[in-house]
């Protein structure tokens, strides 16, 4: 009988930390990376690319977590169409070859029960490189709109632009230096 109720324990606490872990779909109309780089000291250069699909998986028990967020490297959109061109061609982002970029990711860390950083890989014009995404903002909600579970937030990091071979503009004053923000919310499935 002893075994029995240990078994049962062991049971319950194992279907209760399953039921802690979840998937999240991105939101395609709430998930997007913008990119800031600055021009010649004076202002900043952004642009912002769509994200075509994500999926999060996490358990806040015990903390772990997962991540796979494909990046619509075609739909920069920096607000000038001539620059979008640009940016899209060879000089760039090559988006004619390398139409998506991708970002995975196996670790996750906490605080409490919220995502503070995640770690992982991002990939760009076929070169993959370690990044750490720190969270400036993370929460979940029951959307009243949905009926499900939300979870998202802001998150941030800084590269060099040249580990992935975006070299134009280094040799005359546009630095290698830029800051990417990761907005995303993703719907449990």
């Amino acid at each position: 009988m002893k075994k029995l109720l240990i078994a049962a324990v062991a049971l319950a606490a194992t279907g209760a930390a399953l039921a802690q872990s979840a998937s999240y779909a991105a939101d395609p109309t709430h998930t997007f990376v913008i990119y800031e780089i600055g021009h010649f000291g004076t202002t900043t250069n952004r642009g912002r690319f769509s994200v075509k699909e994500g999926l999060v998986q996490f358990d806040r028990t015990a903390k772990t977590g997962k991540a796979d967020i494909t990046i619509d490297v075609t739909s920069v959109n920096t607000g000038v169409e001539s620059l979008n061109e640009h940016v899209r061609s060879k000089d760039f982002f090559n988006a004619g070859e390398f139409p998506t970029g991708r970002f995975t990711a196996d670790k996750f860390s906490f605080n409490g029960d919220k995502v503070s950083e995640v770690s992982g890989t991002l990939t760009l014009l076929g070169k993959s490189r370690p990044v750490t995404l720190k969270a400036s903002n993370f929460n979940c909600y029951n959307n009243p709109m949905l009926k499900r579970e939300v979870c998202g937030g802001d998150f941030e990091t800084t590269i060099a632009r040249s580990q992935w071979g975006v070299n134009w503009g280094l040799n005359f004053g546009f630095p290698d230096t830029t800051h990417l923000l990761v907005q995303i919310e993703a719907i449990k499935q």
